[in-house]
This record gives C-alpha cells, structure tokens and sequence, in this order.
C-alpha cells in the first residue's frame, strides 16, 4: 500500500507539471533536451513533463526604449539627440520566434545591439551633412535610419514601428552663436520691413502734396479765369452804361463832359475811401483836369484826344 501511494503521489506531480500556462500577449518557447521543440501559445498548454521544458517567454507586445547619444556634422559640431525607439516582434510566425529566442542570449544584448544599431546609423548620416542642416532634417534623419534598419530588425524577428528624434541640440557656444544669428535675421527683416514702410509712407506723402498742389494750381486757374472774367464784364458794363449815358446826355442837349467829370471824382472819392495808406499824386490843376477830359472824351469817341478842346 505504501507503495501505490508514492505511485499515485509521483502520478499526480508529473501530472501537475505537465500544465504551464502562458500569459496573454507573449508566447512561450519549449526545447527538449536543449533542442527546440514547439511553441506555445496563450492560455493553458500541456508539455511533456521533466523532458519538455519552457525555454523563454517572448512578449509580442510594442516594446519602447529611449536614446540619448552624441553624433558630429561634417563640419566637427557636436550634435545631441534625444529619441524615442518603438519596436515588436515582427510576427507570430514560428520562423520568426525561432529567430527572437535564439538569436541573442538575453533581451539586455538584445538591447544593446538595438541602440548601437539605431546610433550607428543616425551618427553616419549626421557625419555627411553639415551643422546648419542639421535641423531641418529630422524627418529624413528617421527615413533614413528607418530604411537602413529594417532589414536588419527582421533578421533578428523584429520591426522597427516607429522612430522619434524629439530633442537636437548642440554645443552651448553653437547654440549662442545660432541664437545672435537668428536675433540679427530679425533685426535685419526689421530694419527691412521698416525701412519699406518708411518708404510707403513717404511717396504717400509725396503723392498727397504732388496732388494737393495740382488741385490748389487747377484752383488758381479757375479762380484767375472767374477773375478775368469778372474785369471783362465789368469793362463791358462800364462802357455799356457809358455809351447809354452819353446817349442819353446828347439826347438832352446837355455837355456829356459832365459824365467824365462825375467819373473822375467819383475815382477820387472811391480812393480816398479805401486806400489803405499808398500816397497817390494827382495834379489838381485846370489844365491837368481839361487834359484827361481830352483823352476820356477821346476813348468814347474813338479819335484822338488832342483833337478836342474843352
């Protein structure tokens, strides 16, 4: 009795062992007397016990990893970058789980290989290219590292998802020296677009006082044709009632002389009045007097003044 029990013990431990369960989002790799033998999948899996053993648990889950590591510019300028390494297993193939196990003795040489790899092929695409171009070329840096890395990866099982670069920076004197760069940029952009304001501003100007002064010369045109016209019709008035004066004083039987004398010290009159403080000689004597009625009555009739006497 004694012994059925050890049989049915040693029975239920062999049959205990024979379960293993895998989790949920890795699969499980078993050998046989260090010999690959099957792999497992996730959930409950029966194994040959004491013969079949579980070798490695292999998780298929998006794995990331950071990277910070210096690169120099073919121009000797040191370059540091921060990124960010996304990777997974590449499949759940049974050739590509063979390659995930057995391929490197732990994930820390896998890991190692992975981000020198990365580094190796940022820092030769860095050393082709000079510090100024540096920066603009973040998306071709990842395109490139990404092309040059996924053949590699899928050797080892893996898939390289994504890449982020997401800091670049440079020595401190470089990045003074970029910053008085850009600051001058923007000063000379400033000085620039001032400069063209400026330059706005004043052919406005000029083209305000180029038209003020047309529209005051066309106003000074028209106001010395009003005045002009103004004197012609007041000549014409003038010599209009004249004429119907001296008319009217032959009609009368009466000396049109008279018209004249009126005239003229209405002149004189109108003078005193609103002279404004010019001196104006007149010869107030009797032959002045017939003199310019001689050449008023002279105007009136046409004829020559020095052929009337008073």
């Amino acid at each position: 009795m004694p012994t059925l029990y050890i049989i049915l013990l040693v029975a239920l431990f062999l049959v205990l062992i024979s379960f293993t369960t895998v989790q949920q989002g890795t699969v499980a790799v078993t050998t046989i007397f260090g010999k690959y033998n099957r792999m497992l999948n996730p959930g409950l899996n029966v194994k040959i016990p004491l013969i079949e053993r579980v070798f490695k648990r292999i998780s298929i889950q998006n794995r990331s990893v950071e990277l910070e590591f210096q690169a120099v510019t073919i121009d000797q300028a040191n370059v540091y970058f921060k990124s960010m390494l996304l990777f997974s297993v590449h499949s759940q193939g049974e050739e590509t789980i063979k390659n995930v196990a057995f391929k490197f003795i732990d994930d820390k040489n896998l890991m190692q290989a992975l981000v020198r790899t990365i580094e190796g092929s940022i820092r030769a695409y860095v050393a082709s290219k000079k510090q100024s171009e540096v920066l603009g070329l973040r998306r071709e840096i990842v395109e490139d590292v990404k092309d040059q890395i996924d053949h590699t990866l899928d050797g080892w099982g893996y898939h390289l998802i994504d890449l982020q670069i997401n800091d670049i920076t440079f020595d401190e004197a470089i990045m003074k020296s970029m910053s008085q760069v850009v600051a001058s940029n923007n000063l000379k952009a400033a000085a620039e677009n001032e400069g063209q304001a400026l330059l706005i501003t004043k052919t406005k100007a000029a083209e305000a006082e180029g038209n003020a002064i047309k529209i005051a010369a066309e106003a000074e045109r028209q106001a010395a044709q009003l005045r002009g016209q103004g004197v012609a019709l007041f000549r014409e008035e003038v010599a209009k009632g004249m004429s119907q004066a001296a008319r009217e004083m032959q009609q009368a039987d009466m000396d049109t002389s008279v018209i004249l004398f009126t005239m003229w010290t209405e002149a004189i009159k109108h003078f005193a009045e609103n002279g404004t403080g010019n001196v104006i000689f007149l010869d107030g004597s009797a032959e002045s007097m017939q003199r310019n009625f001689q050449q008023m009555m002279g105007i009136l009739k046409g004829s020559n003044p020095n052929d009337h006497t008073a």
